[in-house]
């Protein structure tokens, strides 16, 4: 037995031990390699697979291509959060590089024109690594790709290069694979250990997966809030390529995976044809991987539903996404219910399929390209069939909400206008510098339908991520059809609306909290040490109405002269967009400016809990949202570190999702602190542990919901139909409560995307937001799911001594696109002592 084990050992001890993978296992053996390329080795000083890539070496190698091979051309087209490049590589023939202006043209005009003729046109093709900085085999697999695109000799690489422009983009996430890469090395001992519950396989909170602000990028696509994912969208819509390929990982017992993903889980917008030719370049990656003996899967995990995800977002553009899902190594090697689990292996695998697309596009050339121009010939004839239709979008009291959403629809060329003067339709007012008129007959109509739509009904009640995502409700903008006669000019630079001060006052300002950033112009002026107040009431002044929550700055009494307050204010008014009004008189119609229903104001003193149990997502969106958008500057306050924090530094601490909450000692160092006038802000599953201590009495509703004829196979299809991925729900608002200050409709939609029911309080006023008997306005939720929402309420505030607690059954920051609830959580971090 001892020899035996013996034997064993000398047999595998090579695996674990220091290995040096080099190109010959990745690369094909049946072509010649320009020795004047630079091998990667021969720049970054190890072979690839070896240690993780980090994001400054992949730079570096792809430069020393650029400069050596006259097939490649680099650009860098931004930076990240944390001021990395992002960089493109464009890859074709030398002689397609010397034409390439004409290339591109003409490429745009066959999106345009019915008479392009494809026959000699080269395909574009996309190719994007490693989105999730935490599944780096992609992007590790683009240093092989690179090279052997450089330096790979023969008919065969030349007539691929003259049939193809590739845009390559090695690192979609470059802040995510740094991160990863010096967790996965710094834990890599010289002899590799594929024990899974080795350190190197666990990364620390918050992991390499998100950039910066911890987002999950892969879902920015068609939101386009993120550095990163601007620079994407811009070369995306530059080029319109055919084809693009994201390149992921999935868990370590997989295998591999490329697309078609469930046909029955593909946006009704998406045509047929799309997943007809999706499955007929799946046939070019089961071959390829059919040569190397990898396994792999399709048509089964994964959907084409959310247009904001990489593999999905090219479907309404008139292209063809393709996601790749390689089992990870998390790690340099690891067990797996496959055997062992190589780094190596994996990067393979990514490279095989860069590979077999790029062939698949010069083997499918005319079929796609001809697809894509009758793609937009359809949706040319779907737009002359909406004649002089459009949509108008607005809110007559912020300009900026309205801004943010124009811009979003600028990045996706989309056109619009402002309007020719104020209208009122339906209702609503839509007012001149407040609104916005996008024709439906124009080029990216069915773009257009997807970002406006609303949707309730659907083939499957399954999906990969949200259901529903109408942009117009997530901004909370009035918006309608309407015809072009409301149209003035096209907007060809788009522009916030100019702030300032009226006038300068001896007395007092006054200013609306309607505007989106009339947060960052307060905690300017709170910053400053200027004093605040906020209206609890309305109003009128100088013949204007004013809303609840009006801040109101006193001009004398303060630490500055009259006449420095002045430019101060008229310097952060431009910054933040908003105008301020000058008062002479503290005498007005309703509440006079020195009522006691003007309540005084503090500098928001916020932590956000971050760390082990804490949902990095949802921490990131709010770090996101104050620290970019309004200056507010907030303690990430780990939770391993709480015990031992001052946490009278702060007057708010805000806990976002959450299913273990803190412990025992720590909850009650919590409690403490409310009580002597703190104010917890939680979100989602937070609630129950708030339950679970007591801190709040929260009556959930509770479901009753039985299988009944549901098969064992069924099962997972049952449960997984009684998830919210994410859908969007209308609300009835008390606009009295601070809570909804600076709201200006009595409904607001928000987003859900829990099965958190809270049973609505029997005294009216403590339902300051409430959910409407048929609150459904877009997205999937089960008929049980829906009884339970209805009338219940997405918010709770209680009280305990001094201080109180503010709980969101949701996420009111979603995904830093959901501008149309941020006020909510502003609200409670600035009005917190009036709830």
């Amino acid at each position: 037995m001892q020899r035996i084990a013996l034997l064993l050992f000398l047999a595998t001890a090579p695996l674990f031990s220091q290995s040096k993978t080099d190109l010959s296992y990745y690369l094909p053996q049946d072509v010649q390699y320009d020795a004047n390329i630079p091998t990667p080795k021969s720049v970054i000083g190890h072979e690839v697979g070896e240690w993780h890539i980090t994001h400054d070496k992949l730079v570096q190698y792809m430069y020393a291509l650029a400069k050596a091979s006259d097939r490649i051309t680099i650009e860098d087209r931004g930076k990240t959060f944390e001021d990395r490049p992002l960089i493109l590589l464009t890859i074709t023939a030398p002689k397609n590089h010397d034409n390439i202006d004409n290339i591109q043209s003409a490429h745009i005009n066959a999106t345009v024109s019915d008479k392009v003729d494809n026959a000699e046109r080269p395909i574009v093709v996309y190719q994007g690594f490693s989105i999730h900085g935490n599944e780096p085999s992609g992007s590790n697999a683009s240093l092989l790709a690179a090279y052997y695109l450089a330096a790979a000799q023969g008919p065969k690489i030349d007539e691929l290069l003259n049939n193809t422009v590739i845009l390559f983009d090695p690192s979609f996430n470059p802040d995510g694979l740094q991160r990863f890469a010096y967790w996965a090395n710094s834990n890599r001992g010289m002899n590799l250990n594929p024990d899974p519950n080795d350190r190197e396989y666990s990364e620390v909170w918050p992991g390499g997966r998100t950039n910066h602000y911890w987002f999950d990028m892969n879902r920015d696509w068609l939101p386009v809030q993120l550095p990163e994912s601007r620079a994407r969208i811009n070369t995306f819509h530059n080029w319109m390529p055919n084809i693009l390929t994201d390149h992921h990982e999935m868990g370590t017992n997989s295998s591999f995976f490329f697309q078609p993903g469930i046909p029955s889980r593909t946006h009704p917008l998406t045509p047929k044809l799309n997943q007809e030719l999706t499955k007929g370049i799946a046939t070019y990656h089961a071959k390829a991987f059919d040569k190397i003996g990898s396994l792999y899967y399709s048509e089964e995990s994964f959907d084409d539903f959310y247009y904001g995800k990489g593999s999905t977002f090219p479907d309404i553009n008139g292209g063809i996404g393709i996601l790749f899902e390689q089992a990870s190594s998390r790690g340099h090697i690891q067990e797996s219910d496959n055997g062992i689990l190589t780094f190596p292996f994996t990067i393979k695998n990514q490279f095989t399929a860069a590979l077999s697309t790029l062939e698949a596009a010069n083997g499918m050339r005319e079929e796609i390209l001809d697809y894509q121009q009758n793609f937009f010939n359809n949706a040319r004839n779907e737009a002359n069939k909406e004649g002089n239709k459009a949509i108008i979008f607005g809110d007559e009291k912020d300009a900026a909400k309205t801004y943010h959403l124009a811009e979003i629809l600028n990045r996706h060329h989309i056109n619009f206008h402002e309007l020719k003067a104020d209208v009122s339709i339906n209702g609503k007012n839509y007012k001149k510098g407040y609104s916005y008129l996008v024709p439906k007959n124009q080029k990216n109509t069915r773009l257009i339908n997807a970002m406006f739509e609303k949707r309730t009904s659907f083939q499957d009640s399954l999906f990969y991520d949200i259901s529903a995502w109408t942009f117009p409700l997530a901004f909370n903008l009035d918006y309608t059809e309407t015809t072009t006669a409301n149209a003035g000019v096209k907007i060809t630079d788009l522009k916030h609306r100019q702030g300032g001060v009226s006038a300068m006052s001896n007395y007092a300002y006054l200013f609306g909290w309607n505007e989106y950033y009339s947060p960052k112009l307060l905690n300017a002026i709170l910053k400053k040490g200027l004093r605040a107040k906020v209206s609890l009431k309305n109003f009128e002044a100088n013949g204007k109405s004013y809303d609840y929550g009006t801040i109101m700055v006193p001009a004398k009494n303060q630490d500055m002269a009259s006449s420095e307050i002045y430019e101060f204010l008229n310097t952060i008014t431009q910054e933040s967009y908003i105008s301020i009004d000058a008062v002479s008189t503290g005498l007005n119609h309703g509440i006079d400016l020195g009522s006691n229903n003007f309540r005084a104001l503090e500098i928001p003193k916020v932590a956000i809990l971050v760390g082990d149990g804490m949902t990095s997502y949802d921490a990131g969106e709010i770090w996101h949202l104050l620290d970019t958008r309004y200056n507010i500057i907030a303690t990430k306050l780990d939770t391993k570190n709480f015990g031992r924090a001052d946490l009278d530094r702060y007057n708010t601490i805000i806990m976002v999702n959450s299913y273990s909450g803190l412990n025992e000692s720590n909850t009650k160092k919590l409690k403490s602190w409310i009580q002597s006038g703190g104010t917890l802000v939680a979100y989602r599953n937070a609630l129950r542990w708030l339950d679970s201590q007591k801190l709040m009495k929260i009556d959930f509703k509770k479901s009753d919901l039985t299988a009944k004829n549901i098969s064992y196979e069924q099962r997972s299809d049952y449960r997984g139909a009684q998830v919210i991925g994410g859908a969007i729900f209308e609300t009835k608002l008390d606009r009295s409560h601070p809570i909804n200050f600076g709201y200006k409709n009595d409904n607001l939609a928000m987003f859900r995307n829990t099965t958190l029911f809270i049973e609505a309080d029997k005294n009216s006023y403590n339902n300051p937001i409430q959910y409407t008997k048929d609150p459904l306005l877009s997205g999937y939720i089960s008929e049980e799911n829906l009884d339970s929402l209805s009338l219940s309420v997405p918010l709770k505030i209680g009280g305990i001594g001094r201080g109180n607690i503010i709980a969101f059954t949701d996420n009111t920051n979603f995904r830093a696109f959901w501008y149309g609830t941020n006020k909510l959580l502003m609200n409670a971090i600035f009005f917190r002592e009036e709830m």
